[in-house]
């Protein structure tokens, strides 16, 4: 047989290579896979070790992503679903697609964590993020910020996670007062979004005096923009607390790849990405401990959370609370 020219050659063998490059796809949300998320820096960084093609699909926010794999069941082509966090991961499990992690490290959360399903990768508090050169008092508790008349911007529970965390924190805090607390928001509440994005985008150019985000938000507009006039309201009631959770598929089509990218969330490689990309407490304290301004954020003297099972529990009666307050 006569050889092939040298170009005819490596077209023949390219296709070869590029279908022996396996494909492992995550299931995220879409500010994690944006230009300015840990997504880019995370996929570069895997690859270098996995000898694969790492691909990242989006939906708009973490509670999306639960819709979306429910929807699409066994069929999923994921075998990684990163974004969900503690409120709905009892919901997860239920569903029956999610497979036991297998992972043994622990993790530096500043409450216990364990769970066979679901992995953190990030931690933070919300927050009600405000200007200081706009804002001259600053409500100190969630009675303040009703009995005022500033506007604030929050997010939808059933799209968001922190839409549901907020629910969540006022449930926490209050209790069977909690309807109460929402009937006096409900005038202060300018909009709500379906995602993070959309809601801090409205605070940003100025639609609202405050948006539910996180005590280390205002951390990124100290050192990506040097803009110290960010701040967040600490409340005496205390902060809830968000663990973002990834858990691999049952019916994963890269299992192998999935366990590699598992325990590769829990490396500095990983981790070290988070702080200045995700705006969020590594769930792994990177070597390096953590970037110059972080050390300036509040710190709650009451972290509030509620396990994975009360959580579920609680969600439906504070979603009916919450729609019932925003309706009248």
């Amino acid at each position: 047989m006569r050889p092939l020219p040298l170009a005819l050659a490596l077209l023949a063998v390219a296709p070869v290579a590029a279908a022996q490059t396996p494909v492992l796809n995550i299931l995220t949300y879409d500010s994690f896979t944006s230009e300015w998320g840990p997504g880019p820096a995370v996929e570069a960084a895997f690859e270098a070790v996995c000898a694969c093609d790492l691909v990242f699909s989006a939906v708009g926010d973490g509670a999306e992503l639960l819709a979306r794999l429910q929807l699409e069941g066994a069929r999923s082509e994921a075998s990684v679903v990163l974004g969900l966090d503690t409120n709905l991961t009892a919901q997860a499990t239920a569903t029956g697609l999610f497979a036991p992690h297998g992972q043994t490290a622990g993790n530096d959360l500043p409450v216990p964590f364990a769970d066979p399903n679901f992995l953190p990768y990030d931690w933070g508090y919300f927050a009600f993020v405000y200007d200081q050169a706009k804002l001259a008092e600053v409500p100190q508790s969630f009675e303040d910020l009703a009995a005022s008349n500033l506007k604030i911007v929050i997010q939808d529970p059933r799209s968001s996670t922190p839409g549901l965390g907020l629910l969540l924190w006022v449930k926490t805090a209050y209790g069977d007062r909690a309807a109460e607390i929402w009937a006096g928001l409900a005038d202060n509440i300018v909009t709500v979004t379906p995602g993070w994005s959309e809601a801090y985008g409205m605070f940003t150019a100025g639609e609202a005096d405050m948006v539910l985000s996180y005590t280390t938000s205002p951390a990124y507009h100290l050192i990506a923009e040097n803009d110290a006039t960010k701040a967040a309201a600490a409340f005496s009631e205390g902060h809830y607390m968000q663990v973002e959770v990834a858990g691999k598929l049952a019916n994963a089509p890269q299992p192998a790849l999935a366990d590699q990218f598992l325990a590769f969330m829990g490396t500095d490689a990983f981790q070290s990405i988070i702080p200045t990309t995700n705006w969020m407490y590594p769930a792994h304290r990177p070597a390096a401990g953590l970037p110059d301004g972080f050390d300036q954020m509040i710190t709650p003297a009451k972290p509030l959370l509620m396990t994975a099972d009360a959580a579920q529990a609680a969600r439906k009666p504070a979603l009916d609370e919450w729609l019932t307050a925003l309706s009248r």
